[in-house]
């Protein structure tokens, strides 16, 4: 049986034609278009719960962010495109970037100030796609949570446990820090966040504050 190979398309089309009318989320992996699938409660309780703190946080420190509810980060070096679960803009760098106004899309580091994925079904993505296509971006810092523990073993040990990476570009390159339990995240970012990786854990099941 002959296996018919993805139409692939390019940036260009993709954002012509997604987000259609139909309430659904798409992404573009090297050419081809992804639906993303409804997730589930607690995953977007994690997304609510991490998205305060860190609002409280930049806020705090009066620095020029800001966490928009759709935007498009766009690897130049390829044909894709993420909708990342939180992506925290440099807003200040906004007026470089020549698909923002029309496309709010985003394609260079100076725009990005930290990038959060939480951890789906689909683990291969953010521990090996994305991870890759963020580091070539050099998006200074990029956290992985896995508080359901579904990523490999080489990721988050055996016995598989629920996991924070934060990934912090030194020489172009991640290093990686790891989080569980009690740990205190450790955010270049933000160095004197006070959060812990069993809060954001427990996220959905008691109000934090």
């Amino acid at each position: 049986m002959t296996q018919l190979l993805p139409k692939l398309v390019t940036f260009d089309e993709f954002v012509a034609k997604y987000p259609d009318n139909t309430g659904r989320r798409y992404e573009l992996y090297d050419g081809v278009v992804i639906q993303i699938p409804q997730p589930p409660g607690d995953h977007e309780e994690v997304i609510g719960f991490l998205s305060t703190k860190i609002t409280l946080e930049y806020s705090r420190l009066s620095l020029p962010h800001g966490i928009p509810k759709t935007v498009l980060v766009k690897p130049l070096e390829n044909e894709s495109a993420y909708s990342s679960d939180i992506l925290l803009l440099n807003l200040p760098n906004l007026v470089n970037e020549p698909r923002w106004k029309k496309e709010s899309t985003v394609t260079q580091a100076a725009s990005i100030s930290l990038v959060v994925e939480v951890v789906s079904t689909n683990w291969r993505d953010d521990y090996l796609k994305k991870y890759a296509d963020y580091e070539q971006m050099g998006i200074p810092e990029y956290w992985i949570i896995d508080y359901a523990a579904l990523g490999g073993r080489e990721f988050i040990g055996k016995p598989k446990q629920p996991t924070i990476l934060v990934c912090a570009l030194e020489e172009s390159e991640y290093r990686v820090s790891k989080f569980r339990g009690d740990d205190r995240i450790q955010s270049p970012t933000f160095p004197d966040l006070d959060l812990t990786a069993e809060q954001i854990f427990r996220a959905g099941s008691i109000i934090q504050f």
